[in-house]
């Protein structure tokens, strides 16, 4: 079943976290900040609405990466209920894709939690002072790619945060799985 986050609460501060990532190091939210933005995101392996935008994903954030903006992705989902999702597997993936920004495991949950995210792909979109300007989708993709020259609505969205520091007022929401929460 297809789920959508909530619509954007223009300035609610970004949560901190401490994250290890695919590529052996650990991540702070404060050392993945970029200088005019951030971008985090909440991805997983298995999706088939993060599969069918995966190439899109990496376009905008080595792009939005050239404006300043810094970019980070994040799965949370219940590795043991969803073992396509394994650390393990985020490694071959991040490896095989060359992913150009850090993926990092949530495997408490809790930063998945503390950010409120409902589905892969959601996307929460930072001013330089960590405040958010954009919950809103990639593009128009849903289970499938959207036709090539569909607007691009995560980076235009993220490059006028970058210019003005202020996101868009009009927003679509993001599409996707729900996170895989672990059983209480």
């Amino acid at each position: 079943m297809a789920v959508s986050p909530p619509v954007c609460d223009f300035g609610w501060p970004a949560p901190g976290f401490t994250l290890p990532g695919t590529d052996g190091r650990t991540y702070s939210l404060e050392e993945l900040r970029g200088p005019k933005g951030t971008l985090v995101m909440f991805i997983c392996n298995h999706c088939p609405y993060v599969l069918a935008v995966l190439d899109r994903i990496l376009r905008d954030a080595c792009d939005l990466q050239t404006l300043g903006i810094g970019v980070v992705a994040i799965s949370a989902n219940d590795a043991a209920a969803y073992p396509t999702d394994s650390f393990e597997n985020m490694q071959r993936m991040a490896r095989e894709k060359d992913f150009p920004f850090p993926y990092l495991h949530d495997a408490s949950q809790e930063v998945a939690r503390a950010y409120d995210a409902a589905c892969t792909p959601d996307f929460f979109g930072f001013d330089a002072g960590l405040g958010l300007q954009y919950r809103g989708r990639l593009d128009a993709s849903r289970r499938e790619a959207a036709p090539e020259g569909t607007r691009r609505d995560l980076f235009e969205a993220m490059k006028q945060v970058a210019e003005t520091g202020t996101g868009p007022q009009e927003q679509v929401p993001s599409m996707g799985c729900s996170i895989k929460w672990k059983a209480a």
